[in-house]
């Protein structure tokens, strides 16, 4: 017996996903990213051509906000035609880029640093916005955890990850370093390395040089004297232990306990890109061998949550902006 169909449009459900990458489509500053890589990438001396570059960096960021490996975009591109549609791919399509193809563009992209460009020129069209300034950075690192398992080609871990105690917890993988606005919260500079590496030795290598007030946590204690442009003011927050010690009935104590409230005020934007980094889009554990590759993958995380956090920051002097989606993508 033949089952009878509902006759649905399954193209015109306004899924979550959907409005995901329509907004994506409309933020992302396609033509100047294809600029950036166009000088790079080959033009094609064989009978097939290669796919045009817009196509491949979709399909590059559609991984990076699905968390997906190279087979499984692959796979991806056959069983969901909402990626090919991203993509601008018809019906009318003869093939669809293996996992090889896919491979070839990220090593591409490694090879050249362009994750790291790509970040500087959506902070460039952002600046260009209003939505960056220059006078004041906050800094804070994040622990990535790295595959721990020896059940690998090599049978060993990866050399270039370390672990690290924090608290009573061992953890092994890399951290991820950052410099942020400490207006709107949007990343200027990532720096990628292992576990055991201290903040405080990539502190100053995330200033981009123009900042005169740094906010950091209690971690960075000493940076004052290690730091050598004068001219930077470092806000570093208070011990926990020293700031409990604070008699707030003592008008002074009160003052200097008033002091690090507002500190820590400014300081928490740069809490706000790791929440999009690892709630939003959900990357928790590094997928690549490497310190290089892994950064790569984070500073393209980065540059894209930069885009999707300036949808729904507030100017100073102007009204919000429109609210993009809040939930994990």
């Amino acid at each position: 017996m033949t089952q009878l169909g509902l006759g649905l449009d399954l193209s015109t459900k306004r899924t979550r996903k959907r409005e995901f990458l329509d907004e994506m489509m409309r933020v992302v500053p396609w033509a100047r990213l294809i600029a950036l890589i166009e000088p790079y990438y080959p033009t094609g001396k064989t009978e097939r051509p290669p796919f045009p570059i817009a196509t491949m960096l979709q399909f590059h960021f559609m991984q990076q906000w699905f968390g997906l490996s190279d087979p499984a975009m692959e796979e991806a591109l056959y069983d969901v035609p909402l990626y090919r549609d991203f993509a601008g791919l018809d019906g009318g399509v003869t093939r669809l880029p293996d996992e090889s193809t896919i491979l070839r563009f990220r090593h591409l992209l490694e090879t050249h640093g362009l994750a790291a460009q790509m970040l500087t020129l959506v902070n460039e069209i952002l600046s260009e916005k209003g939505l960056m300034l220059e006078t004041g950075s906050a800094v804070d690192a994040t622990s990535i955890s790295a595959a721990s398992s020896t059940k690998n080609g090599p049978g060993k871990r990866d050399p270039e990850m370390h672990q690290v105690k924090k608290g009573n917890q061992w953890y092994f993988g890399m951290k991820a370093h950052v410099g942020v606005d400490a207006e709107f919260g949007l990343v200027h500079t990532v720096i990628g390395t292992a576990a055991n590496v201290h903040d405080i030795n990539a502190a100053e290598a995330l200033l981009h040089g123009q900042e005169t007030d740094v906010y950091a946590d209690d971690g960075y204690q000493g940076i004052e004297k290690r730091c050598k442009a004068n001219s930077v003011r470092w806000h570093v927050a208070m011990k926990p232990g020293r700031r409990r010690q604070l008699d707030l009935s003592d008008r002074l104590d009160a003052i200097y306990d008033e002091i690090e409230r507002l500190k820590a005020g400014i300081r928490a934007k740069v809490e706000h890109p790791f929440r999009v980094l690892k709630r939003q889009i959900g990357y928790t554990k590094t997928r690549y061998r490497g310190l290089m590759k892994n950064t790569g993958q984070i500073t393209t995380l980065f540059a894209l949550g930069n885009l999707w956090m300036a949808v729904t920051v507030q100017k100073p002097d102007g009204p919000c902006q429109q609210t993009l989606i809040t939930h994990r993508i």
